[in-house]
């Protein structure tokens, strides 16, 4: 949970309950705030969830009254989000993604001395992984918590075999405040820091609690039918069998070397096969496929996992080139042949496990192009015969793609963040499927006395992961569960009984403190809709209606936020408008939606969230402004553009960032003399001039320069920025901003927002915020923060035409090799002014500055800064170059013509 709170927000409690049965957790986040300011003030409440998670409730409760939200059908849902808004009520959209996280965030104005409490209900079913059990709780209260507290309580009828309770935060003092007991098949986990211990020092206000509070656990196994739970008619099976010899593997390695693996995600791939290679068993057997427009075997055939043959694979790979473009269709049928022909010469074991593991960040653009052709072919090629994993590389890979193709073919899909640790998420994911203990599992209940039985049939049981099986008992008169479970084994088949005692099962849970309710049934209806939208992902049209309609209707009747439904809360406003208030779940593109007009258009490219001013939110200083993860950028974008237009006054400006703006004007801010200089460019309208070029994070931006409608007395035409055009090539970002529209193409999508409207496009990559009529700001990651001003002026005015400008806010993560006119300055300039003494104009002072070993003259002057108005703007003062900057820019001005918005090649 985060709290990012307006000055007099006091988050004075924050407790978190979780209740874990049979693996199954139950979790309640309550936030108290109060507002200790005097005036109106924002609070945020905001909480990180797992993807797999499915929220169940959320209440707010504002002056006594509590306001509860409601699940309803997408559809529904967004109709009353429409129809708030056409009747111009404030509204809200409170959802987004990150890399393993979904992130609830919600926000409430809340008067002087009043409180507000969030209370937030979600459930997930833990995964078992490499041996253990984990959850997860994200901790970032942003300040000092009076009452802080995290109880966690677990029970686990098969015993606890081990619980270990740890958080990247813990020092010494706080763990004195985490307290673990352990009995039998109970557990209880306690974290209650004091003031003092929360403190990064004795006399600090800021929190040592950031980050992630970690609970591992594993439950006593044996070699038995598995563990099974009854309540109300409804049961959960948990099969994990230990003592069981590991299966040999056969694995294809099926690796993109088109040249859009370049740079460090090349290098990933190899380390993380390295490492792969590595860990192999030596009675495993592999070969190395690799692809960009052509097919290249390492073998021909199949070769044993020894340590000569690993040594030969990792100098094969060493030495691998980039090649063109991308292949996959002739790669994976190829993967295919060789596993056929190998089986068919027996050179491989009947007792085996055969996979193939596809590793590409590209579309298919050579041979078969088309995705749907190239999924049907790979699945008539392996028949059901041999698992197949697709790792999809960065951000623009077509996951969908990937994701059906795998489904369809006994296997999963992964997303690699192309992040530092790439090599360890490849690595990661290999250790998941590295022991496969058993093959063609089936339980089997009585046929009679079972109905609506999750899937029960699996190709493969790997070591450390574990099956689960829930199910309504149908015959109201059994008295006996019974299941049979038949598997083959590296050794030959394997059959297990088992049978319960359905009273005996009720009566053991019946009067535990630590249930929750009817939680066999919550279990059952989580993995079935679970299940279900997984089948839907590779099913045929009429299938996979049939499949979300039944998901939809559970998602309903459980209360759950699935890709299928929405929660909406509506509460008032002090001026007794209603707000409606909006949480999806994310499903990888989530929705964006526009406020225009009182009218909300939607289309699928990332997430939206109207931010419009707060009544007595302070502003923060633009300059000081930073992005942190991704996954904070929802609120960051929408933060940044309130402070952005806050009602402050233009004389108190911050200090000056890096920007063009006027006619057009350029401030650089000389950080070391706490000083800037400025500098203005002479060019004829329908220049395209490049701002900034970085060629390690492909980050461009270039303006276009404008003129006025005409010019009087023969005087020089005055122009402006009409037109930028930002770019990131790394994830296939362009934006094209004119004073008209806002056109954004994200990979194969295109999207155009007015100016006449308030809107914030969420991705994992990227966060813009556009407030209406003013101002637009992108941050992209962790790399860079840029705003855009809107100036508009009067339609009819005889000279004058609208126009943009723009600021950088953020630069600290593009390269020393970043250039531009702007760029050049982003790791500062060592300039020194001296002899300063008065000019032909009393008012401005000149003085000579040593820059670049040069000797300019410089005129002291003042240029206006619009971040906090673009009508009046704030005066900057700063040491003015003449002559197109000459000789504080690197080469002449002219240097930094572009052909295109997005053409970083000079003419």
């Amino acid at each position: 949970m985060t709290t990012k709170n307006r000055e007099g927000i006091e988050v004075y409690s924050l407790k978190i309950d979780s209740k874990i049965t049979s693996r199954f957790a139950h979790n309640v986040i309550t936030s108290r705030v109060v507002n200790r300011g005097l005036r109106s003030s924002e609070a945020h409440f905001e909480v990180e969830l797992p993807k797999t998670a499915f929220i169940t409730n959320f209440t707010m409760t504002i002056n006594g009254v509590k306001y509860t939200a409601e699940v309803k059908e997408k559809a529904a849902a967004q109709k009353q989000y429409q129809e708030a808004v056409s009747r111009g009520e404030t509204t809200g959209l409170v959802k987004a993604s990150g890399r393993k996280t979904e992130i609830f965030t919600v926000s409430v104005n809340v008067a002087p001395t009043k409180k507000v409490l969030f209370e937030l209900i979600y459930e997930e079913l833990l995964q078992r992984k490499l041996g253990k059990y984990e959850m997860v709780i994200k901790v970032k209260p942003m300040q000092l918590v009076n009452h802080f507290q995290i109880d966690a309580h677990i029970f686990e009828p098969k015993g606890i075999a081990f619980l270990n309770a740890n958080a990247t935060f813990l020092t010494t003092d706080l763990e004195n405040a985490l307290v673990k007991n352990i009995t039998g098949t109970k557990a209880h986990v306690s974290f209650k820091p004091t003031l003092d211990q929360q403190r990064k020092c004795p006399t600090c206000d800021e929190t040592l609690l950031h980050g992630d509070f970690i609970l591992q656990y594993d439950v006593n196994r044996d070699l038995s039918s598995g563990d099974i739970q009854i309540v109300n008619g409804y049961f959960v099976h948990h099969f994990a069998p230990t003592s069981l010899p590991t299966m040999p593997k056969n694995v294809v390695f099926v690796i993109d070397r088109s040249f859009s693996m370049r740079g460090l995600k090349f290098k990933q791939m190899k380390v993380a096969l390295f490492r792969i290679l590595e860990d192999m068993d030596a009675n495993d057997h592999f070969t190395i496929i690799i692809f960009d427009s052509t097919v290249e075997t390492w073998r021909a055939s199949f070769v044993q996992a020894t340590a000569e043959n690993v040594l030969q694979a990792k100098k094969y790979i060493r030495y691998l080139q980039l090649g063109a473009e991308t292949n996959i269709n002739d790669s994976l049928l190829r993967a295919v042949t060789l596993l056929d022909t190998a089986h068919k010469q027996k050179q491989l074991s009947e007792k085996s496990v055969s996979m193939i593991i596809l590793l590409t960040d590209g579309d298919p653009n050579v041979g078969e192009k088309n995705p749907a052709k190239i999924q049907i072919n790979v699945k008539n090629a392996i028949k059901e015969r041999y698992s197949l994993y697709c790792l999809g590389f960065g951000f623009d890979v077509d996951y969908n793609f990937l994701e059906k193709m795998a489904l369809g073919n006994g296997g999963v899909a992964r997303l690699i963040y192309a992040d530092s640790d790439a090599a360890l998420q490849l690595q990661g994911f290999y250790e998941e499927v590295a022991n496969p203990l058993l093959l063609d599992v089936e339980l089997l209940y009585l046929e009679n006395a079972i109905s609506e039985l999750t899937e029960a049939t699996f190709r493969q049981f790997y070591g450390g992961s574990e099956i689960v099986v829930a199910g309504k008992i149908s015959d109201n008169n059994l008295d006996v569960f019974m299941v049979e479970i038949r598997a083959q084994t590296a050794n030959g088949n394997l059959s297990i009984e088992g049978n319960v005692n359905i009273s005996e099962a009720e009566s053991i849970l019946e009067h535990q403190k630590y249930i929750f309710g009817d939680f066999t049934e919550r279990l059952w209806g989580y993995l079935t809709i679970q299940q279900l939208l997984k089948q839907s992902v590779s099913a045929a049209s009429g299938e996979k209606t049939i499949l979300k309609d039944r998901a939809l209707e559970l998602s309903m009747k459980y209360n759950f936020v699935t890709p299928l439904t929405s929660m909406v809360v509506t509460k008032p406003e002090e001026d007794q408008a209603c707000r409606i208030l909006m949480a999806d779940k994310a499903t990888g593109r989530a929705n964006i939606q526009t406020v225009q007009s009182g009218r909300v258009a939607s289309r699928q490219i990332g997430l939206r969230a109207s931010a419009g001013n707060m009544p007595g939110s302070r502003i923060r200083k633009p300059g000081t402004i930073r992005p942190t993860h991704p996954k904070y950028l929802y609120s960051l974008g929408k933060l940044i553009a309130q402070a952005l237009v806050m009602e402050e006054s233009p004389e108190r400006a911050a200090y000056p960032v890096i920007s063009v703006d006027g006619d057009p004007h350029f401030i650089i801010p000389l950080q070391k003399q706490q000083d800037a200089a400025c500098f203005n460019f002479a060019g004829k309208p329908g220049l395209i001039l490049n701002l900034v070029n970085d060629p390690f994070t492909d980050i461009q931006v270039n303006g276009q320069l404008i003129g006025d409608k005409k010019t009087e007395n023969n005087q020089k035409i005055t122009t402006y920025f009409g037109k930028f055009g930002l770019e990131n090539r790394k994830i296939n970002l362009r934006i094209s901003v004119t004073t008209e529209v806002i056109t954004i193409f994200y990979n194969k999508d295109k999207t155009i927002i007015p100016w006449s409207t308030t809107a914030t496009v969420m991705n994992e990559r990227f966060t813009i915020s556009i407030m209406k009529e003013r101002n637009l700001t992108l941050v992209m990651g962790d790399d860079a923060t840029f705003v855009i001003v809107l100036h508009r002026v009067w339609k009819y005015h005889p000279l004058h035409r609208d126009f943009l400008g723009f600021y950088t806010l953020d630069s600290h993560r593009l390269s020393n090799m970043t250039h531009g006119l702007l760029g050049q300055f982003y790791h500062g300039i060592d300039a020194k002014v001296y002899n300063i003494h008065s000019g032909s104009d009393p008012q401005k002072p000149e003085a000579t500055m040593i820059v670049k070993g040069l000797k300019l003259s410089v005129t002291r002057g003042w240029q206006k800064d619009y971040r906090l108005d673009s009508k009046l703007g704030a005066n900057i003062s700063c040491w003015f170059v003449h002559n197109n900057g000459k000789g504080f820019i690197d080469g002449m001005h002219t240097d930094y013509l572009a052909f295109s918005l997005f053409d970083s090649a000079m003419l």
